[in-house]
């Protein structure tokens, strides 16, 4: 092995084959080394003999044997020296003289090369090398005297062969380490993880650097520190792995100053992530007390995050969950109720003391009431292992947060104190967000609520119920609305409707467009006039959205530099909500009023069992028959409102008696699934499976009605719900033939007659009597009215229902007009008399003329 192999390995540079010479008592070379040989480029031949002062650069440098003093003799010399190679190389070396025994006989000049004439052994190396064998030396030495690094160093069964005295800065370790294992002073499970580690350092011989570990002594288990664990592997010159050397350094103020620093950003995440009171609560008693990590896999692990406490209790003022400002009552003190509790454990674990399991104190009941003064500071329950500190926003009193450890665990430190009350501050901020916003959505809902008919209705048509679930977005509230509008003649208008966006904004426009619906609906319009005219209304909104408000700033551009010109366009896109794209998110960022929506609107008349739909790019409405077959209308759907303004059409089916119809938006479809496809499959199998009536019924009450639009939309996963769900079933009913009779007559006043008599006759078979007079006067107006002014042939129509209509059709699309006639006035008064004598009457256009009706309450019994 060279020098330089030796000085590699931390060895002496003077053993194995060094630079050595012999020299005899007057420093004449007697024996010289091969490796000197081949330092020097000189072979034994040309050195032997020769005075050692001979090979120096300088032989100042070497002292004359005859000058060597008493303890040079004794003891030898050493010093550093430049060597010339045979080439007239200068190297620098650094040597030692080490003197021998005198020899056993005298010296003769005979035998000047006798071995046992040599009277000093010379070692040298180059001077760079006993330099850094020199540091390597100093560092090892000073190492093992460090009081900031612990040392240790492992045979290769892991046992302790050497250490520092600050190997573990803390109390429970025994005297003397030599000879043990970490599994004699250590917890078992710390040592286990510490020595997975070393053992792996052993096999692959890849180091471990900065590894971190909780290590915790047996006779202190509630102790410890964090140590950063870097180790690396001990090998002999042959090769051969001769153990482990691991430094240990405590970071444990480092780690829990990270440790506070990281539970501070979890707990601003997990309180600013949610706009609900009790959510606010609960993410923050979860973070505070989160459950036991245990840390799993080979190697050193690094140490399980642990929260702040073993116990957590939020206790949040009662009139925050209403959205209401917190106010001391007559006592002075603030109502609380128990809003959260956390309990830290490993799952299925309790926590583990010197004695065996230790529980924290018992969690108490979510939704109990305390009291707290408004004036509350820090509250320090059983310090050091007890905190609470109280939720406050704006100088009002929100709450309060408590934190409990186990005996087991380390006591807090004033350093906890304040990491808690940093916590609770940003807590009480997000909590005063979610009570302003629980104020806001409780007002926003009431808003929508109130723009919506009653969730129930019964008319002669039909058994409706509805379902309203809005979106979980930041307003909370959309532009879904449905209604049920009862017609003439026993017939009933079902309607559902989407309105782009959510918020306010767009609830507002919903209004407007149920409002304008309804009007329409009473102007007894076909469905696909009807909605003509309200694509015209939702183009003339979109238009108003365009116009400047004239109270804002005329220089106010748009964001981004420019303002908003003529140039714009005049009907922007519409987003999600369309049947006819289904794209978009359904938000507006620039706030601005929602515009374009979709509708689809049905009559059913129970007369005929028909009815009559048309869709502006709304989904197609299901029909659940009585046997439990589920279809789709066959609707051709036009564009939805305010996008082209081009025609739509109207589809008619027949409905048998008990047939369920269900209008919706595509915000149940997309609850059900991501494609709407699916999600229509998904409402047919849900209504096969649900919508018959229980056998025996002939018609269920509404109330099993209502519970079945709940049980359709009951299993909704709360994530999927993007957008509003709105559900409008519609059980039909029907006329029996029995209640209706019908005559036709011709343009001749002489019918008039006997309209009247063969209504009266029909009256009596009803059992009506009480209303023969009034219907004799009604028929007679009207349909004298009609002969005169629009000709034949003139159709009448008795249907008995909840009230009695009277219907008489006529081939003229002139509308008649009810004015009040003056006192010289011959005519005009027969539509008064009419208005007077019945509950309502009107008109209404029919694709063959038009139809006017009057209705009169029926008697009692």
């Amino acid at each position: 092995m060279s020098t330089a192999d030796a000085l590699h390995r931390g060895r002496s540079p003077f053993v194995d084959n060094a630079v050595g010479a012999l020299l005899d008592a007057d420093g004449r070379i007697v024996r010289w080394t091969p490796e000197a040989a081949r330092l020097l480029g000189l072979d034994a031949g040309q050195v032997h003999g020769r005075p050692a002062r001979e090979l120096l650069a300088d032989p100042a440098g070497w002292p004359a044997m005859s000058e060597l003093t008493e303890r040079q003799r004794a003891e030898g010399w050493s010093g550093e020296a430049v060597l010339r190679s045979d080439r007239g190389e200068p190297l620098a070396v650094a040597f030692q003289v080490l003197p021998l025994d005198a020899p056993a006989a005298p010296e003769t000049p005979e035998a000047p090369d006798d071995p046992g004439a040599a009277r000093y052994l010379v070692l040298a190396a180059p001077a760079p090398q006993i330099a850094r064998w020199r540091q390597d030396q100093a560092f090892t030495s000073e190492l093992f005297l460090q009081d900031r690094v612990g040392l240790a160093v492992f045979d290769e069964r892991l046992r302790l062969v050497r250490t520092n005295t600050h190997l573990l800065p803390y109390s429970g370790l025994p005297p003397d380490l030599r000879g043990r294992r970490l599994g004699d002073f250590l917890q078992p499970q710390d040592a286990a993880a510490v020595e997975r580690g070393l053992r792996d350092v052993l096999r692959t011989g890849r180091p471990v650097i900065g590894a971190e570990e909780i290590v915790r002594t047996i006779e202190d288990p509630s102790g410890g520190a964090v140590m950063a664990i870097s180790a690396f592997r001990l090998q002999a010159p042959d090769g051969q792995v001769i153990g482990v050397t691991a430094l240990f350094t405590d970071v444990t103020e480092l780690h829990r100053s990270g440790e506070r620093l990281a539970l501070l950003h979890r707990a601003t995440a997990a309180v600013g992530g949610s706009l609900s009171v009790g959510g606010t609560a609960e993410e923050l008693a979860a973070v505070l007390a989160p459950p036991a990590a245990t840390p799993t896999g080979p190697g050193i692990a690094p140490a399980p995050v642990l929260g702040l406490a073993d116990l957590a209790v939020v206790d949040v003022a009662e009139a925050v969950f209403t959205g209401a400002e917190p106010a001391p009552g007559r006592d002075g003190r603030v109502l609380l109720r128990r809003a959260a509790v956390a309990v830290s454990a490993p799952p299925g674990e309790p926590a583990q003391g010197p004695g065996g399991p230790v529980a924290p104190p018992p969690p108490p009941p979510v939704g109990a009431a305390v009291h707290a003064h408004p004036d509350e500071q820090s509250v320090h329950t059983d310090f050091p292992a007890s905190m609470a500190v109280p939720l406050r926003a704006g100088g009002r009193l929100l709450g309060r947060v408590a934190v409990h450890r186990a005996p087991n665990r380390p006591p807090y430190l004033p350093a906890d104190l304040e990491l808690l009350r940093e916590i609770a501050d940003r807590a009480a901020l997000a909590l005063d967000n979610a009570r302003r916003y629980a104020r806001e959505h409780r007002a926003a809902v009431g808003l929508q609520r109130s723009l919506l008919p009653p969730s129930q209705a019964e008319t002669t048509a039909a058994s409706t119920a509805s379902v309203y679930l809005p979106t979980d977005t930041a307003s909370g509230i959309g532009g879904d609305w449905f209604d049920v509008i009862p017609l003439s003649s026993a017939r009933v208008a079902l309607v559902a409707g989407d309105v782009v966006g959510h918020g306010l904004a767009a609830s507002a426009t919903m209004g407007r467009l149920r409002t304008a619906v309804r009007t329409l609906a009473d102007l007894d319009l076909e469905p696909d006039e009807l909605l003509v005219h309200l694509d015209d209304l939702v183009a003339q909104l979109m238009v108003e959205a365009e116009r400047p408000d004239e109270d804002e700033d005329q220089n106010e551009d748009d964001g981004d530099g420019e303002a908003d010109g003529p140039g714009a366009a005049s009907r922007p896109p519409v987003g999600h909500g369309l049947w006819l794209d289904g794209t978009g998110d359904g938000t507006d960022e620039q706030q601005t009023v929602p515009f374009g929506a979709t509708c689809v609107y049905a009559v059913y008349d129970p007369v005929s069992r028909r009815c009559a739909m048309a869709s502006a790019g709304h989904p197609p409405p299901a029909v659940a028959a009585p046997d439990g077959r589920v279809t789709y209308v066959p609707l051709r759907p036009g564009p939805p409102l305010g996008v082209t303004g081009l025609p739509f059409e109207v589809t008619e089916v027949e409905l048998e008696p008990g047939s369920l119809l269900a209008l919706y938006t595509d915000g149940l479809l997309l609850g059900y699934a991501d494609d709407l496809e699916e999600g229509m499959h998904a409402l047919s199998h849900r209504l096969a499976a649900a919508a018959s009536p229980p056998e025996g019924a002939v018609t269920p009450a509404g109330a099993s009605l209502r519970q079945l639009g709940r049980d359709l939309v009951a299993d909704l996963p709360a994530h999927r719900l993007t957008d509003d769900v709105t559900l409008l079933l519609a059980r039909t009913r029907a006329v029996p033939a029995a209640d209706t009779a019908g005559w036709t007559l011709e343009a001749d006043p002489s019918a008039v007659a006997g309209i009247r008599e063969a209504a009266t006759a029909q009256l009596r078979q009803w059992g009506l009597e009480e209303l023969e007079f009034t219907t004799e006067l009604v028929l007679s107006e009207l349909v004298t009215n009609a002969i005169r002014y629009a000709g034949g042939p003139v159709g009448v129509r008795l249907i008995r229902a909840e009230r009695l209509t009277c219907e008489v059709s006529d081939p003229s699309a002139t509308q008649p007009r009810m004015r009040r006639a003056r006192l010289t006035d011959e005519g005009g008064r027969g539509l008064y008399l009419v208005a007077q004598l019945t509950t309502r009457w009107g008109s209404r256009y029919t694709r063959r003329g038009k139809t006017i009706w009057a209705e009169q309450e029926l008697p009692p019994g």
